[in-house]
């Protein structure tokens, strides 16, 4: 039998009861590199292998000095310049295990994601009943997108044979700092399992400038999907800030962060094919590109749009006169809901083009919080901040309870600060420090309950003891 025979059915072998080839990937004898880096190895005896790189250096040395397959037969391999030979009845069964490598798990395929399907996505009032549960308050505004979201996927499902087609229902959210705008989207886009991108429009400036390119915001998009192009195309885009881009009222120098991006963002409203870089926010010669069709992305766009109250103000006083039974000019001044009247002139005089403006035919506000909105998203939502806390100290068996008059005292301090339910947290966690500090050094501890005296600092939490009376902590 010839050695290539022997080698072939050295190969075809299976493997003996114990042996570990299977598990185990072979390693090069000489560079020492596993298989799945260095390829596909030769089998020189059962234990012993060589890359193909190995071999052909070991080839072209010899070569280079001139040595033929006859001369290499008659000569003293250990006296070659350069060249180190291998005795290989001395190598067998010398690899030690030790020093293998297990052969990497080969990588899960990708779950076959459901194509969209108009039955599988909620109706409008289901939408909201999930919103309700994570969002407190807001009604107008979760009616509005709940039906702008329904709409638009079927548009995206519709048929246009028959010459009829859907125009896109891209929204524009106004509201206060805080008010949940931008935590309404998150939740919009967990409920209908699609890919989110947020971004903020601060950072965009017009091609050629120093800053994103107004295409960074697919690339976000891309990237949350996967770099899956067709699940891409039906995903949500939210824009935080939008009232940055507004158009300056200085003229005298070239608007590069405001309007120009505004116009540069038409394309991609209304429905544009784009290439935009994967697996990178900006393109060069180094990253390859891809085409998106965001025909079918649902755009939303989100501000505060910080003094636009005085627009809304003064075109509601235009009808304020002197008299009897006259409106006085001062009558909205302390209306704290002045943004839900606002219109799409108002937010024109703002410095919103109008172009821009009527590819977001979806226009709303928020509410702005009060103190018994404040109280409830304390208590009511499903990952509520008390409820987080509860979680925390019940994983070391000790009880949190808030004393209603201490959750009313909490949003009275948050609605001082003007910062929404954001200040809800930073001041829990200031009170909570200590508590989250001290309770684990005693295990008899049983219950903490946060009073309205700890949390104005006049006094502090009731302790009560495993089955002992409750006494404050000091």
């Amino acid at each position: 039998m010839s050695d290539d025979q022997n080698r072939d059915e050295f190969k075809n072998t299976p493997p003996k009861d114990g042996d570990s080839h299977n598990e185990y990937e072979d390693i090069c004898y000489m560079c020492r590199r596993p298989e799945h880096v260095a390829g596909k190895m030769i089998h020189i005896q059962p234990n012993i292998y060589i890359c193909r790189d190995c071999m052909q250096r070991t080839f072209d040395t010899m070569n280079a000095s001139g040595l033929g397959l006859g001369d290499l037969m008659n000569m003293n391999f250990n006296k070659l310049p350069n060249i180190s030979m291998i005795n290989l009845s001395d190598l067998q069964g010398s690899v030690p295990q030790n020093r293998k490598l297990k052969k990497p798990k080969p990588k899960e395929e990708k779950q076959e994601r459901p194509v969209l399907d108009i039955r599988s996505i909620p109706a409008p009032h289901k939408i909201k009943a999930r919103l309700d549960e994570y969002v407190v308050g807001q009604e107008h505004a979760k009616k509005v997108m709940s039906v702008a979201v329904y709409n638009h996927y079927k548009r995206v499902m519709s048929d246009t044979s028959d010459g009829i087609e859907i125009e896109k229902s891209n929204m524009l959210m106004i509201g206060p700092t805080g008010s949940g705008k931008t935590y309404l989207v998150k939740m919009l886009a967990q409920l209908l399992d699609v890919p989110l991108a947020i971004t903020d429009a601060t950072s965009l400036t017009e091609a050629g400038y120093i800053g994103d390119d107004i295409e960074s915001v697919v690339s976000k998009l891309l990237a949350a999907a996967d770099n899956d192009v067709e699940r891409a195309e039906h995903g949500i885009i939210f824009i935080d800030e939008i009232d940055k881009i507004a158009k300056k009222r200085n003229a005298n120098q070239r608007d590069v962060s405001g309007e120009s991006v505004q116009q540069g963002m038409l394309k991609l409203l209304e429905g544009a094919e784009v290439e935009v870089p994967v697996g990178a926010s900006s393109k060069n010669a180094m990253v390859p590109m891809t085409t998106v069709d965001t025909s079918n992305i649902l755009f939303i766009c989100g501000g505060a749009f910080a003094d636009l109250e005085d627009i809304i103000k003064a075109r509601l006083n235009k009808t304020s006169a002197i008299g009897f039974k006259a409106e006085l000019k001062d009558r909205y001044d302390n209306d704290e809901n002045i943004l839900t009247k606002v219109s799409v002139e108002d937010v024109r005089k703002y410095g919103m083009i109008p172009e821009f403006l009527g590819r977001l035919p979806v226009l709303f506000a928020l509410e702005a919080l009060t103190e018994e909105m404040l109280v409830r998203i304390l208590i009511e939502p499903k990952n509520a901040i008390t409820k987080q806390y509860q979680k925390l100290l019940a994983m070391d068996e000790v009880k949190l309870i808030f004393d209603m008059e201490a959750l009313k005292c909490i949003a009275a301090k948050a609605k001082e600060k003007k910062v929404g339910a954001r200040a809800l947290r930073a001041i829990i966690e200031e009170f909570m420090l200590d508590i989250m500090y001290e309770i684990p050094k005693d295990s008899n501890i049983g219950m903490v309950t946060i009073t309205k005296d700890y949390v104005e600092k006049k006094g502090a939490p009731l302790i009560e003891m495993r089955g002992i009376y409750a006494i404050p902590m000091r």
